[in-house]
């Protein structure tokens, strides 16, 4: 008699546990920066406008994040906390719903858990959790997306919900900033060439095959398709309202006017970087390097100069047996990497940064952990844990110029620069 297949156990418990240990990994120096840094310096006072729908600033980007950072700052009040604690929540959520999407595409324990150790030192997540930017809040919600996309295959049972939860996690990804409008199209187009490639004789209509069986090509583009759209265009509803500058002449010339402000010219930027860059990991951005509170302190964003190498030989990996043994979520780690690395390659956008490689840096973990997955199934377990454990350690390393602990004096960034483009 056959034994019965192995059933993987749910590694829920600690992939919650994983979200808590980095959610208290962000909050030390959390606040210790009594002004805005960086970018905070664009979106906090476009915060603080929608508060009392006073001038509509910062118009050539959506205003999900924006609503978001106002949202914290009428909480927790116009400060440090404020401004930043809702953003470790959001990065707290996106390092969950990354662990949730890989257990539901490959319902493998070790590769859920790998990820979120990955994702969670990988720097990317870290830094933009523990500032006022609109990037951790298209990133969660892109993660949502992908975490309700994945379940809602591997448990059709749950499809319709789960589909609809992915539109209006998509439709608030695109509001919070325009970088996850490309990615935004892939669920729809996945779910397009499954129900084509499975044969259906009435391709619209039909509710078998792959991938959400009980689910028709139009009901899906119902929740894929038309849902985010509307929760797109709902999120500008208090643009209508400002006292000062609202929008008056309808939705689409105020996205022509958005467009014509995000493709202008602008004056060359010391930090500005190309795609090659963000893949070798060449360029950093400072997002603070002074004296706080009577010391030196810093905040250097790169990628984690161990995991953003080994990443690329985890595409490698991924795209062959991808191909190779039709493994479908290694092949789709690889097209999310691709497209959403290769908007930014064709993109009419003259000065680009470092962190446009936040989003690409998520499915480049996540080959890593299906590589480091595949070892760990072959009998190759320390060689499979020796990733994980170099990332906690180089993590561990660069703490200090993530967070802005005090720092020895002036020079010290001269530890962490390796090479000159991270100066």
């Amino acid at each position: 008699m056959s034994r019965a297949p192995e059933q993987p156990v749910d590694p829920l418990r600690w992939c919650g546990a994983l979200a808590l240990a980095f959610w208290l990994a962000t909050l030390p120096f959390l606040t210790i920066v009594p002004h805005a840094y960086f970018d905070e310096v664009h979106y906090l006072p476009a915060a603080r406008e929608l508060l009392v729908l006073g001038e509509f600033t910062n118009r050539e980007h959506p205003l999900v994040g924006k609503e978001l950072i106002a949202l914290g700052i009428a909480l927790f009040g116009d400060n440090p906390w404020g401004w930043r604690l809702l953003p470790t929540l959001f990065g707290t959520l996106a390092l969950f719903a990354n662990m949730r999407a890989l257990w539901f595409a490959t319902c493998s324990r070790f590769a859920t858990l790998a990820y979120g150790v990955l994702l969670a030192t990988g720097f990317h997540l870290f830094v933009h959790a523990r500032i006022a930017m609109l990037d951790i809040f298209y990133l969660a919600f892109l993660s949502v997306a992908a975490w309700q996309f994945a379940a809602a295959i591997r448990q059709p049972e749950q499809g319709r919900w789960r589909l609809a939860l992915t539109g209006v996690a998509l439709g608030l990804a695109m509001g919070s900033k325009w970088n996850a409008l490309v990615v935004a199209t892939l669920p729809g187009l996945t779910f397009l060439i499954a129900r084509a490639l499975a044969g259906r004789r009435r391709l619209l209509l039909s509710r078998r095959g792959a991938p959400g069986p009980g689910i028709t090509l139009v009901e899906a583009a119902l929740w894929l398709g038309l849902v985010p759209l509307l929760v797109y265009a709902a999120t500008f509803l208090p643009a209508y309202r400002f006292a000062v500058n609202p929008i008056t002449e309808g939705l689409a010339f105020h996205h022509r006017f958005m467009l014509d402000l995000q493709t202008q010219v602008l004056k060359s930027h010391p930090y500005q970087s190309t795609w090659q860059d963000w893949v070798l990991n060449a360029r950093s951005i400072w997002y603070l390097y002074e004296p706080v509170d009577g010391v030196q302190r810093g905040i250097m964003l790169i990628g984690n100069p161990l995991t953003m190498y080994l990443g690329l030989a985890g595409l490698a990996w991924c795209l062959f047996h991808g191909l190779l043994s039709r493994n479908w979520a290694a092949l789709g780690v690889v097209i999310l990497y691709a497209v959403s690395l290769g908007f930014w390659i064709v993109a009419a956008k003259p000065i680009q940064f470092y962190y446009h490689y936040s989003l690409p840096s998520f499915p480049l973990l996540a080959a890593l952990a299906l590589a480091c997955d595949a070892l760990w199934r072959n009998g190759w377990r320390k060689t499979a844990l020796a990733p994980l454990i170099g990332s906690v350690l180089v993590f561990a390393w660069f703490y200090s110029i993530l967070s802005a602990e005090p720092l020895a004096g002036p020079d010290s960034f001269a530890v962490w620069t390796w090479i000159e483009g991270w100066r």
